[in-house]
């Protein structure tokens, strides 16, 4: 299985098992311990009361041992090693097999270096350095101090564990002394020194001279197995040194690299790759010839941070650290630092570890902002911390917390502090490194701390559409051979919903994957079973969706399959160190003991794929091993059946898959041993198989409001009945985009989350999901659009505010004036807190000293100033405080004389402000004035006029005197900007006006909000009111008929974040009012709801309603037909719970479910239904549902008597006959007809359940209608098409459908109305089918004709010229011919000119069509028209021969040829004949004849082969001249001579040529070689008319009977056949036209 990509690109927790990680944290550990050494050799001092030691050699022995030694030899595990020593790299190969084939690791026991030096030999270092700790000593590493590898909860542990194991073999190796050092727990208490005997130090000594030679064997071995000795791994000769320096200087790293080939040497800062481009100027990286260095110009405090310098090439790798200290002189500390630090509430006393009290300042500088970054990235997070003031024996615990939790180092995070910067890199991000991580500063008994968010997004899917990976897996309930794993699901599905999710595990030690599940599950647990006990395992989670499988999670911590007890007792009581692996031991069995049944069976948990139980082993096992057998059964029944039929499980826990879904089962277990198998325990009570947690419903009211520049504050209500939650997921969306992004990848907690990155000023709108194990709920619905900028001192330091304004008197005595003035107009970003007045006297003119008027800050803006000199003048100033500090003073006031007002009217009111500002509409509050004259106040008057409007434009808003001290006025103009004034009347008048509020634009903000009056679940009466504008400082401020609310017997206040509730405890008249809600530091967000009675009588009523729910009806009782003619009463509810419950009443009596009424309530639709098969009499009766929702009910009834009644159940009868009718083949829609746009009928219907055999018959008038093609039922429509529709087809129609399954008709009646509408309806096609009309000359005049789709006689023509109805006669007729509609105008003349309408009628609708013959149009028609009757005389009178020749004639020789014709012509026309074109007369054998002027002969009395030859006749008068040819051919033959003769009754031979020559096709094959010897070409002849039918010119021709006439005058050929006849002619045979030229053949 390959590796995800970032386990291929970073060390993951699988790889830690292998000899290489091991090495790398050995090396790691040690240098930690280095950098600890230094750490309080520079800055650490030791405090005790006696005076301590130090021991040089010990400590120098330790650097040596612990940290050069193991960092030199880190290229060792290249080659397996596993161990360390000063100067070599390889260790005993046999050790190094043993560690890389153990499977379990060693667990850590938390060991802490002591930070205090322990009493030693005295040191060469001077006095004066006793305030540095020089080093401190490691504990003894002993085997009671090492527990076995598998069962730490945390990869560190382990890995620390085995890196002090490997450490503790090192320091027997290196020959130097080992010190003991007890850790005082106070600072009173004597340090304590074990000094080892001469026995101990010979052991040690033989021991180390052993290990030496082993070292030196091994590395002479492994020297051999190097092929290329040449190729060194790198190696720091000169490492970088770390730095102290002041602010603007520049500081320069050096270092040297040995190895080959040529190391290249990186550096980084905290983790991250320096790119020189990138700070042109800042860093400047040089090498040569193996020094390298890193030199940083003008450093500044962000430069404050660890260098890393990294040597790499093909043999390996390896780094070196330096720090870098910026600090900042004190003379230039940023004002803002000292201001800070003035406010800090981190100030106190305390005591420190010291013995002397400090007060400590502790400040950030240089702050990590909210941070994002992706899955496999580095990132890191730094802040410089100021300490004031800085004692130099005293140093800051640094403290990493994520989402409140402590941080501690491992693989995944590093931390480092500098001493004035502290930095968290995380190593390779995941998902579940997203969070608020927070870094802790502590000085004693005070700390400070200092929070920002990172997020972490998924990393590129490796198949598009993929989701993102899941996270935090860990291992639950773990057992022998058995654990359950949990995640989290991601935020990210890929576009398609996850189908499930893959678990993964991999034992520990190897790298081998193993997928535990085939199909993928839904629910985020899930128990792997089949482990083996004493291993230790991690597992991964993949989910998948259609378009592919995620990346893996990070792994899970290692677990070990272990009893829970086993686990306990191996923690408490380790076993000697680094064996390997867990050895698991038992007593001794006792034989002959069964184990009794186990205790406590229960089931912990349900899902749809499985069942997870749990159990305690019984009391009664003896001292051998106990293993179970499960045992299932269904519920109801005793059948049980054993679920693990092969291997029994040995842990108290066992998850049974492969249930089926919906159906309860019990469960029970039995022990086994050598002894046998016990009594089974007491079985489970019966456990539906399915989901017992259910996926969250979506969660409510999600509210955005505004934070940052570029964040927004997200908050939310929980999910109703939400069990499990593990959090939420935030999306948002830029509005109209359509594309959502996930805010979080790590599921948050709580209701309320700060969604960063977003783009300031883009609207955005948002939705939230809640996560449980069950999934994901459904989206919430989208927030309203906020627009991304900072609230009302959002994202900002406070400030002052800025002066108040408008100073005036509002009473003056004789030694005290009372002052009152205006709100400043900027607040600082916080609420006002108070004001200081101050006053000074002013003497002709000039003003003297200031002086404070008040020592403490008033809140009121009026206050009195006493002890003033009367008839002095004086001015005052006033300045405004908040938390940031006092603002700057208002200028100087007017000058003001301190004098007793004796006035009868009052003072002028003040404090007037204006709220609720809407488009139409705002309130003005005031208070009273301060001085109220020589009697009570009576009333107020409210002045207003337009700001830039002359103060002649002041008008009253009230007429008469208001009491109250407010003012609702409406009827403002939208967009105008107005000013107001109140002045106060008593008895004596009207006093002076108050000072002009500041100008107020008359309109309504976007994002204003009302007060809301709401009933909730249990009838309690609230007022509600939400600002998304608020500040962190902003309050809600209720008040009643505009006064504070002082009595909250009858109410109470609730406030949570944006939203603000008044609830009444009993709503009576006392509370009638008007309530109104103000927010405090916002831009005037304010509003009202008034209380009256008639509101107060509908809030009542609804709460009463509340109180005593109902059942709240979608659609009350009704019944309905169902498709088998089932009849089914149903109601809705709008909601059910899933405890609603319904019964059904008929006629007072409770009717259950059974096989007359099948009833079913859908809790989730709310669906309440009852149906019943059929109907009889005595279903007649009243129906009731009864609903019950908890308190709630409700009940709807249905009354079916009589008349209703018996409609229903006809109609139930009738559509149970459709549904058995329509099982068969039938009609969906029924016969019925419509007109085609060629005019034609087609009457059509659909039908349903056709099958290949069936069939469909069609009648008319009970005749079936034979239908050439069969029906193909294409779209199920069966059409039947009748052309040129007319009266014959009037009928009644059906179609009849019929197979094996039964059959069904449809019947369709076209008479009288029906027969009607269809005949107007194809009146109307053939209308709208008419052409425009068209001019036609002919012979006998002018034709206007119009062609349809063809015509029947119900459409009506009418004629009109010049708009008078035509009337007809010889001259002037119309008619039609086939589809022409025409008029005819003979011999036209000028008074036929005009414009005229053809209308064609439907019965409905005439339709017109039109033609204007005048003018040219008639001019030219009228020329053909003379044209045409010129040659038409000329046609009926010129010669021409009418019929009777053949065109050939074939006869044999000897035999006698009569031929005659018919001519005609007036005059008679002349006749002559041709031979072979020449002239012919008659003679003796050739005999012509030319009779009454029209018969024509030609006769042969013995006809030779000469007489063979094209013969015509041509006729010829003063109108034409006409030819007829006849081609006779003459066959040598001996014989009789037969005549063959012409007749002048042959008119018709040509005309039915064609017929003639098809039928005689087979003679012609017989005679075509007798044919072919004699006839070369065949002449066609045209057509002749008969003379008996001597046509005279038609005048109903048209274009297209001319064209038919011209297409029967084709030229045509006729051959006389050879037949046998008698020698008699034609003529004596009956005289039958002759058709065919025959021979008659001797007997």
């Amino acid at each position: 299985m390959s590796l995800p990509f970032y386990q291929r690109n970073h060390e993951h927790y699988d790889r830690s098992y292998r000899h290489k990680a091991l090495t790398s944290t050995v090396s790691q550990y040690q240098k930690e311990t280095k950098s600890k050494s230094a750490l309080y050799a520079q800055g650490s001092t030791a405090y005790a009361r006696g005076s301590a030691a130090y021991r040089h050699a010990s400590a120098a022995a330790f650097s040596l041992d612990s940290s050069a030694a193991y960092s030199h030899s880190s290229s060792a595990y290249d080659l397996e090693s596993a161990a360390y020593s000063y100067g070599s790299t390889a260790y005993d190969h046999s050790a190094a097999h043993r560690l890389k084939n153990s499977n379990l690791m060693i667990e850590d026991q938390s060991y802490k270096m002591s930070p205090k030096a322990k009493r030693a030999k005295q040191n060469l270092i001077s006095e004066d350095k006793e305030n540095e700790a020089i080093d401190y000593s490691v504990p003894i590493f002993t085997g009671r101090h090492v527990n076995i590898s598998g069962i730490t909860d945390t990869e560190e542990e382990r890995i620390k564990e085995s890196a002090a194991y490997v450490a503790q073999r090192n320091l027997f190796a290196t020959g130097e002394g080992i010190s003991v050092s007890k850790v005082a727990k106070t600072t009173s208490e004597e340090e304590h020194h074990e000094k080892k005997s001469r026995k101990v130090a010979i052991r040690e000594s033989a021991e180390r001279v052993a290990m030496k030679k082993t070292l030196e064997e091994t590395q002479a071995f492994h020297k051999k197995l190097n092929q290329d000795k040449l190729l060194h791994p790198p190696e720091f000769i000169i490492e970088p040194r770390s730095h102290t320096i002041w602010e603007k200087e520049n500081v320069k790293f050096h270092c040297s690299v040995a190895g080959w080939p040529a190391p290249r040497v990186t550096w980084y800062k905290n983790n991250v790759p320096i790119d020189v481009q990138t700070h042109p100027g800042k860093y400047i990286i040089e090498s040569r010839y193996g020094l390298h260095s890193l030199e940083i110009s003008t450093c500044e405090f962000d430069d404050t941070a660890q260098y890393r310098a990294s040597a790499m090439n093909v043999k390996g790798e390896v780094s070196v650290y330096a720090s870098l200290v910026v600090k900042r002189y004190k003379g230039e500390i940023d004002e803002s630092l000292l201001r800070a630090r003035n406010l800090s509430m981190s100030l106190g006393l305390g005591v420190t570890p010291h013995g002397y009290a400090s007060r400590f300042d502790i400040s950030f500088v240089d702050k990590f902002d909210v941070a994002f970054g992706r899955e496999g990235e580095t990132m890191s997070l730094g802040c410089t911390v100021v300490i004031t003031p800085d004692i130099k024996r005293f140093k800051p615990d640094i403290e990493w917390y994520r989402n409140g939790v402590l941080i501690t180092p491992s693989k995944w995070v590093q931390m480092h502090w500098s001493g004035e910067h502290a930095s968290l890199t995380l190593t390779h991000a995941n998902k579940e490194d997203e969070g608020l991580y927070t870094l802790r500063v502590t000085m004693g008994d005070y700390y400070e701390e200092y929070s920002g968010y990172v997020f972490v997004r998924d990393a590129d899917a490796e198949i598009p559409g993929a989701p993102g990976a899941p996270l935090d897996v860990q291992c639950l309930d773990a057992n022998k051979d058995y654990v359950i794993v949990s995640w989290k699901q991601p935020a990210v599905d890929g576009g398609n919903p996850i189908l499930g999710y893959f678990i993964d595990r991999c034992e520990v030690g190897t790298a081998h994957w193993t997928q535990c599940n085939e199909n993928p599950v839904k629910f985020a647990r899930f128990p792997v079973t089949g482990l083996i006990e004493g291993r230790s395992y991690i597992f991964r989670v993949r989910a998948v969706n259609k378009a592919g499988v995620s990346l893996p999670s990070r792994v899970s911590e290692p677990v070990a399959a272990l009893d829970p007890a086993d686990r306990a007792r191996l923690k408490s009581h380790p076993s000697a160190p680094w064996t390997g692996q867990i050895i698991v031991t038992e007593e001794e069995p006792a034989e002959g003991v069964v184990p009794g049944p186990p205790t406590d069976l229960q089931v912990i948990e349900s899902t749809k794929n499985y069942v997870v139980l749990s159990w305690k082993p019984p009391g009664q096992r003896g001292h051998e091993g106990i293993m179970y057998f499960v045992e299932k059964c269904v519920a109801g029944t005793e059948d049980w059946q054993r679920v693990n039929t092969e291997i029994p499980v040995k842990s108290p826990r066992f998850a049974v898959f492969d249930l089926a879904e919906g159906k309860s089962y019990c469960f029970r277990v039995r022990c086994c041993n050598s002894a046998g198998i016990g009594e089974p325990s007491e079985a489970t009570e019966a456990t539906v198989v399915d989901d017992k947690l259910d996926i969250p419903k979506a969660p409510g009211r999600i509210m955005p409001t505004r934070n940052t520049d570029t964040s927004v504050v997200v908050t939310w209500t929980e999910p109703p009945d939400a069990k499990e939650l593990v959090g939420y997921y935030i999306e948002s969306s830029v509005e109209g985009s359509g594309r959502w992004e996930p805010c979080n990848n790590n599921p948050v907690k709580g209701t309320r989350f700060v969604c960063h990155g977003l783009s300031n000023g883009e609207k955005y709108i948002f939705r939230v999901r809640a996560v449980n194990a069950a999934g994901l709920s459904e989206f919430s619905q989208d927030s309203e659009p906020i627009e991304v900028k900072a609230a009302i001192g959002g994202g900002l330091l406070h400030a002052a505010p800025s002066p108040p304004y408008d100073i005036v008197v509002l009473e003056s005595v004789r030694d005290s004036m009372v002052l009152g003035w205006k709100q400043p107009k900027v607040t600082g970003g916080v609420e006002i807190t108070g004001y200081y007045v101050n006053y000074r006297e002013v003497v002709d003119g000039v003003p003297g000293k200031w002086k404070e008027a008040n020592i403490k800050a008033v809140t009121e803006r009026a206050y009195r100033i006493e002890n003033l000199k009367e008839n002095m003048v004086y001015q005052f100033q006033v300045a405004a405080a908040n938390l940031a500090g006092v603002g700057t003073p208002s200028q100087p006031s007017e000058p003001f004389k301190c004098e007793e007002w004796s006035i009868a009217v009052p003072g002028p009111p003040h404090d007037v402000k204006c709220t609720e500002v809407r488009k139409d509409s705002l309130v003005l509050l005031w208070k009273e004035p301060v001085y109220s004259g020589r009697s009570p106040i009576v009333g107020y008057y409210v002045d207003m006029k337009e700001t830039e409007a002359k103060e002649e434009h002041w008008r009253s808003v009230n007429e008469k005197p208001l009491q109250k001290k407010f003012l609702k006025i409406s009827g403002l103009t939208q967009g105008v900007s107005y000013v107001f004034r109140v002045r106060a009347t008593n008895q004596a008048g009207v006093g002076k006006p108050s000072d002009v509020t500041d100008a107020v634009v008359a309109e309504t903000r976007p994002g204003t909000k009302e007060v809301v009056v709401d009933v909730d679940d249990n009838g309690v009466i609230s007022l509600n009111f939400e600002c998304d504008q608020m500040s962190p400082d902003s309050k809600f401020v209720w008040s009643k008929n505009y006064e504070p609310i002082e009595d909250d017997s009858r109410l109470t206040i609730d406030t949570k974040g944006g939203k603000s509730k008044v609830s009444f405890k009993d709503l009576g008249e006392d509370d009638l009012g008007i309530y109104s809600c103000i927010v405090t530091d916002t831009d005037g967000v304010s509003s009202s709801h008034t209380i009256d009675e008639e509101e107060m009588k509908r809030l009542l009523a609804l709460s009463h309603e509340r109180k005593f729910p109902t059942v709240p009806l979608a659609s009350e009782l009704a019944v309905e037909i169902l498709e088998k003619g089932e009849v089914r009463f149903w109601l809705q509810a709008e909601n059910l719970s899933g405890n609603a419950k319904a019964n059904f009443v008929f006629n007072d009596k409770e009717i259950f479910n059974g096989e007359k009424y099948k009833m079913k309530v859908d809790q989730k639709t709310g669906l309440v239904e009852m149906i019943m098969d059929k109907l009889e009499d005595k279903d007649e009766g009243t129906y009731t549902f009864q609903l019950q929702d908890g308190k709630a009910t409700n009940q709807s009834s249905l009354v079916l008597i009589g008349d209703v009644f018996k409609k229903l159940r006809d109609e139930a009868d009738f559509q149970r006959k459709e549904w058995h009718r329509k099982q068969g083949p039938h009609f969906v829609d029924k016969l019925g007809w419509e007109v085609t746009d060629e005019c034609n009928v087609m009457l059509k219907c659909k039908v349903a359940n056709i099958k290949k055999e069936t069939h469909i018959v069609w009648y008319k008038d009970d005749r079936e209608i034979m239908v050439d093609e069969e029906h193909d039922f294409k779209d199920g429509v069966c059409t039947l098409l009748i052309s040129e529709f007319s009266k014959k087809d009037a009928g009644t129609y059906e179609v009849i459908l019929k197979d094996d399954r039964g059959k069904d008709s449809s019947e369709l009646k076209l008479k009288d109305t029906a027969f009607a509408d269809l005949m107007n309806e194809v009146c109307r096609r053939i209308a709208l089918s008419a052409t425009d009309l068209k001019i036609q000359s002919t012979a006998e005049g002018i034709r206007l004709y119009s062609y349809v789709t063809y015509y029947v006689e119900d459409l009506r023509v009418g004629w009109v010229h010049n708009d008078t109805q035509i009337k007809f006669t010889d001259r002037v007729k119309t008619g039609v011919t086939g589809e022409q509609i025409w008029l005819q105008i003979n011999e036209p003349t000028p008074q036929d000119k005009g414009k005229y309408i053809m209308e064609l009628f439907d019965g409905n609708t005439a339709h017109k069509k039109t033609v204007d013959l005048s003018g040219q149009a008639f001019d030219e028609a009228f020329a053909e028209f003379q044209r045409l009757k010129q040659a038409a005389i000329a046609e009926k009178n010129r010669a021409r021969v009418l019929g009777g020749l053949p065109d050939v004639v074939t006869i044999q020789e000897g035999k006698a040829l009569n031929l005659s014709c018919t001519v005609w012509g007036d005059p008679a026309p002349e006749v002559s004949w041709l031979k072979n074109e020449k002239s012919f007369v008659s003679d003796a054998n050739c005999i012509l004849k030319f009779e009454s002027g029209k018969n024509v002969s030609f006769s042969i009395t013995n006809v030779s082969t000469h007489d063979s030859g094209k013969y015509s006749i041509v006729v010829k008068n003063k109108y034409g001249t006409e030819t007829s040819d006849v081609t006779v051919i003459v066959t040598p033959v001996s014989g009789h001579t037969d005549t063959v003769q012409g007749h002048n009754q042959n008119n018709k031979t040509v005309s039915k040529k064609k017929k003639t020559m098809t039928a005689s096709k087979r003679k012609e094959g017989e005679k075509k070689d007798f044919i072919k010897q004699h006839v070369e070409e065949i002449i066609a002849t045209e057509e002749t008319p008969d003379p008996n039918e001597i046509p005279a010119v038609e005048t109903e021709k048209d274009v297209k009977s001319k064209q038919q006439a011209a297409k029967k005058t084709e030229e045509k050929t006729a051959v006389a056949e050879m037949v046998p006849q008698p020698t008699e002619s034609l003529d004596s045979q009956g005289k039958k036209p002759l058709e065919k030229a025959t021979l008659d053949k001797p007997h």
